[in-house]
């Protein structure tokens, strides 16, 4: 599968978001191909790797959380973003478990937009040097979930963690909670316990 670093894939059935999409990236030299369903894009996406894809969550035909699951989007070498409405929250929390980097709410900024898009693209580049953990459980976390776990072992707060790892706060809540759960933790004090291999109490 070849890689297209300066490519952006935009995923979206409205064509006003897919063209104020686009003009943005090609503004800042991206390559930008788009799609107006999930079928072509999954298609495009399985023969080569953009730098980026931008998935709108409501779509005809394949919905956006379909379309991670078909992708294996936890372990896809690109970062998905998932375009929500002010609605779709639970649908963008369900899309994170299901891989998605990150979500951004309609309406967005420019601003906000680009620079989401910039940390993860260099976040995914960064991705390749976390070094292997050794904890009981360990295995049972993503490779995002295990940078949140890092941060909030450091004790970061969700907007810290947030912060440093290019995603909202929010996104960092659910990973928080996926990873408690999985590992079995009650709290903070729990994960930290876990992760210097102390048995919760």
């Amino acid at each position: 599968m070849k890689a297209d670093a300066e490519a952006i894939y935009i995923v979206d059935d409205d064509p006003a978001v897919r063209d104020a999409l686009s003009v943005l990236f090609n503004m800042e030299g991206y390559v930008v191909e788009t799609f107006s369903d999930g079928d072509t894009f999954v298609e495009s996406a399985s023969k080569a790797v953009p730098a980026c894809v931008m998935l709108d969550v409501h779509m005809p035909g394949r919905s956006g959380i379909e379309i991670l699951k078909s992708l294996n989007a936890e372990n896809y070498p690109a970062p998905i973003f998932i375009i929500s409405g002010q609605g779709d929250i639970p649908m963008a929390v369900e899309a994170i478990r299901n891989g998605a980097f990150d979500f951004i709410e309609k309406p967005f900024s420019a601003e906000t937009v680009l620079e989401r898009v910039r940390d993860g693209i260099s976040r995914m580049k960064q991705q390749g040097d976390v070094a292997s953990p050794t904890f009981q459980g360990a295995e049972l976390l993503t490779r995002r979930e295990l940078e949140v776990l890092k941060e909030i072992t450091d004790g970061a707060s969700n907007k810290e963690a947030g912060r440093t790892l290019g995603i909202s706060p929010r996104t960092v809540e659910v990973h928080r909670a996926r990873i408690m759960e999985k590992l079995g933790a009650r709290n903070a004090a729990d994960l930290v316990r876990i992760v210097l291999g102390h048995p919760t109490a």
